[in-house]
């Protein structure tokens, strides 16, 4: 009888599932659900086990798991799932739970598994996880979580994964996680941790299997203590800043699969001993500094991935790497290699990647590199191959990337190399290369970019070049071509550079050329091209290079030209006749023209004796013309005198006011300033005030910036930082540059001051603003050098901004706006208003209110408010959109985009051809890709993935080195990513 009380009191099973279903169906209503996720969590008094996202024990029937996986779910973190007792898995893994983790998610006592990765929590983390006693896992990558990792997480019993990924934490590199033995994976990678050494603590980690501290601010020496960690099998210590010799305890690490240690500073060589990573399958090195020879015990272990490019090795490739069995990527590119490839290089090996390219390789191209036939990439370029191309090359059907350029190469290329069906890049530039064209190009279904200047090349250009659609472009210049321009190249729509100069070609231009609509630079100059320009050519209309000078073109120049925006055009040295169209008819086109004895136009020097009866026709009128401006002029002059003494005397009451602060030696008094503070001398206006141009009795110009103090007037709104009076504009600025000295940063003469008005006396720069000169008629002044001189300088200005000023200073307000230029176009970054400096801990500094221009703000700025370096990196990668599309940051063409997201779109939906300012010359198209991947890596959404300026700085100025390696997001990872060339550019994250 009395179990069966006992029975009566206990909650029957049904009662506990309505609970949990009550539970879980309160979680539903505080989430914001707009694709209805949770459709099927209707009824709170059904069993839950049904709903979608719910596992229930198959037993007791009660809710084990909630995996709410990429359900684009926003809300705060539902803590009223701890009410489950028998929870021990929950997943919201890629979804929007934002505001910050609760303390109260200890009372989840059963939960093992916890993700919450790719999310939007942000603040410190709880330091009560450690209290869930059977935590086995946890990930909280990709949120904005900042601060330090609490020292209680030193107490994890069961921890097996921690993962924080693409974090904000900003402490040191705790070494109290050495304390957590139970740990198998560790990745704390892409945190702005504070700069520190590894901890030689995690060497306590023998159970560790995966350790991942990629780009963590890392210094020192890699600790020796790391080579206990017996069971790892993936190391990922890559993008910091270690130095020192790898140490000999790694080569203890039997089980290590994976090796990454690339972007560091290390030196010496490879360790000895090397040969004894038995499993090892992937090692990367690469971007060190480590030198002397590649060991022969390297190359003979099974790996399939070898990465040692930009370092210093030298001496020849150990022929034992060609007994690999497994290899299928090797990259040794930059380094200072001699001697010839393993002759059986790729005979034992699933060769899809080849990279040895600027080295001192000599020797003929191993015939069996495709003898697997999965060889997809084969680049050689800048060495000194000699030889010819192997006829096994031809037959390579998986090939898609070709480089061969800047070789000793000889011979005929093999009839079956021209018409490779995958290869969209075949570069084969700067060699001796012999023989025809193929017919066999036709087969070249995917062929994009075809190179092949400089060689031997002869005979006529096949018609079968036409059936090769995707052509973009098509360089053969300074061979020995012949023959006419074949009329099948009209079918090349997508054609946008023509580059043969320096052949023989002859004839006629076919009449079609002029449908080419996408032609962006067509050079055919140098040949013996007879007949018309075509009278059509006004419609290519991105056409911005032409030149077809030294031919035999005859016939008037078509009027149509003048409906092109060309930044290079050169006819000289033809047959041309007649009147030059009126938009050329002008000095600065005169060389364009030389060398046509039948043309005439406008021009000093070209069409000398003829008009001289017109221009005597126009004396008598210029005479005139003098007189009555003289009399006009000396009127003038009286007026102005007298009403100059009257502004002076009633000016000179208030000089006595005025305050002058000095930061420089200075030629000049403030009353120089003062007596020319008028109207006629305003070269700019905002919401702040006024700026003149100031011309000094010295003959030098400076620039004076007029602000306004006291109470705001009615329009003196700040655009930058509303709320703020003008008083802290005017103080930021003395502060800032009144103690900074740099040829990048606008030089601050002076400041005067009175009650009422504030003046900054500044270096004058001729060019006025960045952004003035871009977005207005005289663009074409900013021709791709020029751009690049900019972007370069203006790196260098905030580069010395955050590492070499004490403290570091946020700028807040880049913009091309706020570049200015002077008379050779060197750039200076100006307007200081808004400068803030880093608090030494260099930890991001919270503002009141939004400091920038639009289109221009980083977005975490705009919703955290928090303030740092990276903040100034993501706008100057806007300054470099600009310059590169030639677009403003913000367009009424983009919609609802800014030109970041334009800018990715367009690249991702249509290329690069769609991005890149059609008003730049196409020969530099390969540096402006670079220059555009630097302006996307500075733009990405996580700040924590942009480079430091020293960093864009450096990457600026290998701009227009060959082979320019960067690192892309993949996998979670960060990856080295190549290019070449501008057909080669990728998302970068």
């Amino acid at each position: 009888m009395l179990l069966f009380f006992v029975i009566l009191l206990l909650p029957s099973p049904s009662l506990c599932l309505n609970q949990e279903a009550f539970y879980l169906y309160q979680l539903k209503l505080s989430l914001t659900d707009p694709d209805s996720s949770l459709s099927s969590w209707s009824d709170p008094h059904d069993s839950p086990c049904s709903w979608s996202g719910i596992h229930c024990d198959p037993i007791s029937g009660s809710v084990i798991s909630v995996d709410l996986s990429e359900s684009n779910l926003s809300g705060p973190f539902p803590t009223i799932l701890c009410n489950l007792h028998n929870l021990t898995f929950i997943s919201f893994f890629d979804n929007f739970i934002n505001s910050t983790l609760p303390s109260a998610i200890s009372a989840c006592r059963s939960l093992q598994h916890l993700d919450l990765s790719q999310n939007l929590l942000t603040g410190t983390l709880p330091d009560t996880l450690p209290d869930i006693p059977n935590l086995k896992y946890l990930d909280l990558a990709g949120n904005n979580f900042s601060g330090d990792i609490p020292t209680s997480f030193g107490r994890f019993q069961k921890l097996e994964v921690f993962s924080l990924v693409s974090n904000l934490f900003d402490g040191v590199l705790p070494p109290f996680l050495g304390n957590i033995s139970s740990l198998k994976m560790l990745n704390l990678s892409y945190n702005p941790f504070s700069p520190g050494r590894i901890p030689p603590e995690f060497g306590n980690l023998t159970n560790l299997e995966v350790l991942w501290l990629t780009q963590c601010n890392l210094l020192g020496e890699i600790p020796d203590s790391l080579g206990r960690l017996k069971k790892l099998t993936d190391l990922d210590l890559a993008v910091n800043n270690l130095k020192g010799k790898i140490p000999g305890s790694l080569t203890e690490l039997t089980n290590v699969v994976q090796m990454e240690l690339y972007n560091n500073s290390l030196t010496g060589e490879l360790p000895v001993g090397i040969g004894n990573l038995s499993a090892l399958r992937l090692i990367d090195v690469s971007m060190n500094r480590l030198s002397g020879l590649i060991p022969n015990e390297l190359c003979q272990l099974p790996l399939e991935s070898l990465n040692l490019y930009e370092n210093r090795f030298e001496g020849n490739l150990p022929a034992s790497i060609a007994n690999s069995h497994g290899l299928f990527e090797l990259r040794l590119f930059r380094n200072g290699l001699t001697g010839e490839l393993p002759h059986n290089l790729g005979k034992n090996s699933p060769l899809r990647l080849i990279d040895v390219s600027n080295n001192q390789f000599t020797g003929e191209i191993p015939a069996g590199l495709c003898k697997k036939g999965e060889l997809e990439e084969l680049l050689l370029l800048h060495n000194s191959f000699s030889g010819q191309i192997p006829e096994s090359l031809g037959a390579c059907r998986s090939l898609t990337r070709v480089r061969l350029g800047y070789n000793k190469l000889s011979g005929e290329v093999p009839l079956g190399f021209w018409g490779l069906p995958h290869v969209y890049l075949l570069e084969l530039a700067n060699n001796y290369l012999t023989g025809q064209i193929a017919k066999t190009i036709a087969s070249a279904a995917n062929l994009s970019i075809l190179v092949v200047h400089r060689n031997r090349f002869s005979g006529s250009i096949p018609e079968e070049i036409g059936f090769v659609e995707n052509l973009l472009e098509f360089s053969g210049s300074e061979n020995m071509l012949s023959g006419p321009l074949p009329r099948s190249i009209v079918n090349l729509r997508q054609l946008g550079t023509l580059d043969l100069h320096g052949n023989s070609l002859s004839g006629n231009l076919p009449d079609g050329i002029v449908s080419l609509k996408k032609m962006n630079e067509l050079n055919l100059a140098s040949n013996v091209f007879s007949g018309k320009i075509p009278e059509g050519i006004g419609r290519m209309s991105v056409l911005n290079y032409l030149d077809l000078s030294s031919n035999g073109f005859s016939g008037e120049i078509p009027t149509s030209l003048q409906d092109l925006k060309l930044n290079q055009l050169n006819l000289s040295n033809n047959k041309l006749s007649g009147e030059i169209p009126a938009l050329y008819a002008k000095q600065m086109f005169k060389n364009s023209f030389l060398g046509n004895p039948g043309l005439c136009g406008d021009i000093e020097g070209l069409c000398d004796g003829k008009d001289d009866r017109r221009r005597k026709g126009y004396a008598w009128l210029l005479r005139f013309t003098f007189v009555l401006s003289g009399l006009v002029l000396t009127v003038g002059v009286v007026w102005f005198y007298f009403k100059y003494r009257k502004f002076r005397d009633a000016r000179a009451i208030d000089k006595s006011k005025w305050t002058l602060m000095s930061f420089h030696k200075l030629g000049f008094s403030e009353n120089e300033i003062l007596d020319n503070l008028d109207e006629d001398n305003v070269i700019g206006s905002g919401s702040a005030g006024k700026v003149y141009k100031v011309v000094l009795s010295n003959g030098e110009a400076v620039a004076v910036k007029r602000l306004w103090g006291g109470a705001k007037k009615e329009n003196d709104t700040c655009d930058i930082e509303k709320g703020h009076v003008q008083d802290d504009g005017f103080e930021a600025e003395v502060a800032t540059l009144g103690k900074i000295r740099h040829k990048n940063i606008v030089r601050l003469w002076c400041c005067c001051t009175t009650k009422d008005c504030k003046l900054l006396v500044y270096e004058y720069m001729p060019n006025g603003s960045l952004g003035d000169l871009l977005h207005s008629s005289k663009g074409g002044l900013l021709d791709w050098p020029t751009r690049y001189k900019i972007i370069t300088d203006a790196a260098e200005g905030l580069s010395y901004l955050h590492h070499d000023c004490v403290p570091a200073i946020v700028h807040r307000d880049v913009k091309a706006n706020n570049i200015l230029l002077d008379a050779d176009f060197g750039a200076r970054i100006a307007d200081f208003g808004v400068a803030k400096v880093v608090d030494s801990l260099g930890k991001p500094k919270s503002m009141s209110v939004i400091a920038g221009s639009c289109g221009y703000i980083a977005p975490e700025y705009a919703y955290t408010l928090r303030v740092n370096e990276k903040s100034d990196i993501y706008s100057f990668g806007v300054v470099i959109l600009e310059l590169v599309t030639g677009r403003r940051p913000v367009d009424p063409e983009f919609g609802e985009k800014d030109l970041v997201k334009w800018v990715c779109t367009t690249f991702d939906q249509k290329g690069s051809d769609h991005v890149l300012d059609p008003k730049l010359d196409s020969c530099f198209k390969e540096e402006i890709c670079k220059a555009l991947n630097i302006g996307l890596l500075c733009t990405n959404p996580l700040p924590i993935n942009r480079p430091s300026m020293r960093r864009i700085v450096k990457m600026l100025q290998e701009v227009s080195a060959e082979n320019q390696v960067m690192t892309v997001k993949k996998d979670g990872k960060l990856t080295p990513y190549y290019y070449e060339d501008s057909s080669e550019l990728g998302t970068v994250a």
